[in-house]
C-alpha cells in the first residue's frame, strides 16, 4: 500500500434527476490509518456518497481525488450470494479473479474468514448461513484481496452488540496497517468506534437534513 494515497472530495454536491439535492459543499480528506464513520439520517446519500468515492457514481458537482487507489474493496448493506457455493467460494472468488489459483488464494481467504470468525462455516453453502454470518462473509471478501480503499455499508444491521464491537475492532485493525476505511452507517456504536465522523446532515442544503 501506498503512504501517500488519499482519497479526497472537492466541493461535491449529489442529486438524482428530478430530486432535490441531497448533499453539497463536501470537502474532506482521508488518509490511509483513517477509520471514517459516515452518518447522517436515512436518504442523506451515505451509500451515494461510498458509490461517489467508489468512481461508481459521477458527482453532480465537484471533483474526486483518489491518488494511489489501486484496489477497491466493498461490502454491500445486504449479503448476497450463490445459494449452493460455500462460504469460501465467496471470499475466493476475488482472488481467483486476479489470477491467482485455487490453491494459492485458499490460506489468504481462509485468513480473510479468521478475520471474522468465520473460518468453522468455510465449508457451508451460502445459503445455510444466518444473516449474521452472511453480513460477516461480504466483509471477509472485500478484504481478502487486501483493498487500499475499503467502503462498507452498513455492516452491523445484523449482528448483535458483542459482534458489532469485534467487527469495529478488525476494521480499525486494517486501517492501522494502512488502507483507508470508510463506513456508512447509522449505528453509534460502530460510529463511536470510528476516529473520525462526517456527518452528512451538515451537508444538506441550507443546512437542513434530509428525511
Amino acid at each position: 500500500m501506498d503512504d501517500g494515497m488519499v482519497v479526497a472530495t472537492h466541493d461535491v454536491a449529489h442529486r438524482f434527476p428530478g430530486t432535490d439535492v441531497l448533499f453539497e459543499h463536501l470537502n474532506i480528506t482521508v488518509r490511509p490509518g483513517e477509520t471514517v464513520a459516515v452518518c447522517g439520517p436515512s436518504g442523506c446519500g451515505k451509500s451515494t456518497l461510498l458509490s461517489i468515492l467508489a468512481g461508481w457514481e459521477k458527482p453532480w458537482h465537484g471533483t474526486v481525488e483518489r491518488h494511489g487507489i489501486g484496489r477497491i474493496g466493498w461490502a454491500f448493506q445486504n449479503p448476497y450470494g450463490v445459494p449452493e457455493r460455500t462460504a469460501l467460494d465467496h471470499v475466493v472468488f476475488p482472488l481467483l479473479a486476479k489470477g491467482m489459483t485455487r490453491r494459492a488464494a485458499e490460506p489468504q481467504a481462509m485468513e480473510a474468514l479468521g478475520l471474522f470468525d468465520l473460518e468453522y462455516a468455510a465449508g457451508r453453502r451460502f445459503a445455510d448461513l444466518s444473516g449474521g454470518e452472511a453480513q460477516r462473509l461480504m466483509l471477509a471478501r472485500a478484504v481478502c484481496a487486501r483493498p487500499d480503499l475499503l467502503l462498507v455499508d452498513e455492516p452491523t444491521a445484523q449482528l448483535d452488540t458483542r459482534t458489532v464491537h469485534s467487527v469495529s475492532h478488525v476494521l480499525g485493525h486494517l486501517a492501522g496497517q494502512g488502507m483507508i476505511v470508510m463506513v456508512a452507517t447509522h449505528d453509534p456504536d460502530t460510529r463511536d468506534a470510528c476516529r473520525r465522523v462526517i456527518d452528512l446532515a451538515e451537508y444538506a442544503p441550507r443546512g437542513e437534513a434530509n428525511a
